[in-house]
């Protein structure tokens, strides 16, 4: 029987959320869609998924349909159906510890203020899954709703949208070497970042 990888990107469903910092993690499923040829479509776990192949191993790709805050009822079903060790799942957020344009690949941690991991962490009892984080910058805590189900500002489209890129590229790693090559390969700032004047960091 292939080794199975259960990849959940974290966002809200409806049109209205589409575009929102809180959705990086949906926008890097719909990255993955496209990459391995899987459509996100059949409903199951309360949950889109779309099941497909990448480095001999089978891939499913999810996005809880259950808004985030109760995004963990979605994985802790589809982990008890595949009966998955939790070191074959990772979960993408966004994550406002971050600036616009960087991820974080990580092999377990706190939920980090995150609502839909908190979930996932409460359902699942154990904070130990790999999780890859984007940044979406700060803003101070009492603005935290406003800011996350906002849209971002036109200047970090561009790293946002490198952001998700580079978080593909970093799944597709952790599917093939798993996570610590994938943490020592990714957690560096990319070259171009580097090179970027100080202002903009």
């Amino acid at each position: 029987m292939a080794e199975v990888r259960l990849v959940v990107g974290l966002g809200n469903p409806g049109p209205e959320y589409a575009e929102t910092r809180h959705n990086l993690g949906f926008k890097v499923i719909e990255a993955l869609e496209e990459s391995l040829g899987i459509e996100v479509r059949q409903r199951q776990f309360n949950a889109r998924i779309g099941a497909g192949r990448h480095a001999d191993k089978k891939v499913i790709l999810m996005k809880p349909w259950t808004f985030m805050n109760r995004s963990g009822d979605s994985v802790a079903t589809a982990v008890g159906f595949y009966k998955l060790d939790l070191r074959d799942l990772l979960v993408i957020a966004d994550d406002r510890a971050l600036e616009p344009g960087t991820i974080r690949v990580r092999a377990q941690g706190s939920a980090g203020g995150h609502n839909g991991l908190a979930d996932i962490i409460e359902k699942l009892g154990t904070n130990e899954f790999a999780r890859c984080r984007v940044g979406i910058g700060q803003c101070p805590s009492p603005l935290a709703v406003d800011y996350v189900l906002g849209r971002p500002e036109p200047e970090d489209r561009p790293k946002l949208n490198q952001a998700i890129l580079r978080a593909r590229d970093a799944v597709l790693s952790w599917i093939d070497r798993g996570v610590e090559r994938t943490m020592n390969d990714f957690n560096r700032m990319p070259e171009e970042e580097q090179g970027m004047s100080p202002g903009s960091a």
